[in-house]
């Protein structure tokens, strides 16, 4: 990549750094009372109904809903959410009085005592977030990081709720804590407001950490992308979990390019065939062999390295000749350790929200790099 490119890539890490100081300073405090609205939704039985119509739209609703279902951090509560995206038919059919409404594009159509929250400006809602500024990647980043602060924080206003009849019926065992009392709600708001910096300044040095010592990795991988595409190759992303869901985004943003590009983690038929045939450590790999050919690349997402199924996949695109670029968390896992990706982009945290966020970034620069004139 040329001096034009490594100037690009410090310009997009700037745009990033001044724009989520800004946005979390002025959105901290309705963040925070927006969890405590959620976490009374929750304890009242209702769900959260994430809403997408665009193929970027419903990543960030996928996204959402396998965070509040299946908490990777200990102690915290599965919470009732689902995506409901184009495929999915009507919203209205899934939708019902007392859940939360999140959407990232179109227009929110709920039923009367929902609680409704919107990502889009032309959404609508109760409660309506804009991003500064006008790039959609870093928007989209924006919001990443507050859906996973929403998610982090509506917990701790289960522990401190007025309520003190039983939730849910046979859930209620769920919520012992119900029985206690918190006097001061908005003491609990503020700690919440000061925890939503604490997160987003946060996830600003993990950025500058991941896109500045990686810098000349994302260089490299962007020039080798772009000439296994330059020729016709496709670029075929894959993950687990809420990676998945970043797979699925850069597949949207590549192809909204003009690229060509596959998410390996789309099917859930070739995935649960594997995964019951085979096993789950084969869900890529296979796929690979029916699809990867000479001159592709493949992007592999994972918060920790070590991931069993990424790792195949990686050693299988490897035997082919295909390009690897990896985006691992923690210290680099067995992909970083053992040298299984040409590129590796480690983002050296443990904590698994911020590591997602700050590789959106990555994966954002790497196709703007990709696209970029001076590439």
């Amino acid at each position: 990549m040329s001096q034009a490119a490594a100037t690009r890539l410090d310009e997009l890490l700037a745009a990033r750094s001044t724009a989520n100081a800004r946005f979390f300073t002025d959105e901290a405090e309705r963040l925070a009372r927006l969890c405590r609205l959620m976490a009374e939704r929750f304890l009242a039985g209702g769900r959260l109904v994430a809403l997408g119509t665009s193929s970027v739209a419903r990543s960030d609703a996928r996204h959402v809903a396998v965070e509040f279902v299946h908490p990777v951090i200990v102690g915290k509560r599965a919470l009732p959410a689902i995506a409901v995206t184009a495929e999915s038919g009507p919203a209205e059919l899934v939708v019902a009085p007392g859940d939360v409404v999140m959407a990232f594009d179109g227009r929110i159509a709920a039923p009367p005592g929902c609680l409704t929250v919107a990502f889009a400006p032309a959404a609508g809602g109760d409660w309506a977030f804009a991003p500064p500024g006008e790039d959609p990647f870093v928007h989209q980043e924006l919001v990443e990081t507050a859906y996973h602060v929403l998610w982090e924080l509506v917990h701790v206003f289960f522990e401190h709720t007025t309520r003190s009849t039983p939730v849910g019926g046979g859930t209620a065992f769920l919520y012992p804590f119900l029985g206690e009392r918190e006097d001061d709600l908005d003491a609990v708001v503020e700690d919440v407001r000061r925890s939503v910096l604490m997160k987003a300044e946060e996830v600003g040095a993990l950025r500058e950490q991941t896109l500045g010592e990686n810098r000349d990795a994302l260089l490299a991988a962007a020039a080798d992308v772009r000439r296994s595409l330059d020729a016709g190759g496709t670029l075929l992303a894959l993950g687990n979990g809420g990676s998945a869901t970043d797979a699925m985004d850069a597949v949207a943003d590549f192809r909204a390019g003009g690229r060509r590009a596959l998410d390996l983690t789309e099917d859930t038929g070739i995935i649960t065939a594997i995964a019951n045939d085979i096993g789950t450590e084969a869900i890529f790999a296979r796929q690979i062999i029916a699809l990867g050919r000479a001159g592709d690349a493949v992007l592999a997402l994972s918060t920790s390295g070590n991931s069993p199924n990424v790792v195949a996949a990686l050693a299988e695109a490897r035997r082919r000749g295909l390009a690897t670029v990896a985006m691992v968390g923690y210290d680099g896992g067995r992909v970083a350790g053992e040298g299984l990706a040409d590129h590796v982009i480690i983002t050296r945290s443990e904590h698994i929200p911020r590591i997602q966020e700050a590789q959106a970034s990555a994966y954002h620069v790497l196709r703007e790099l990709v696209e970029s004139d001076g590439g």
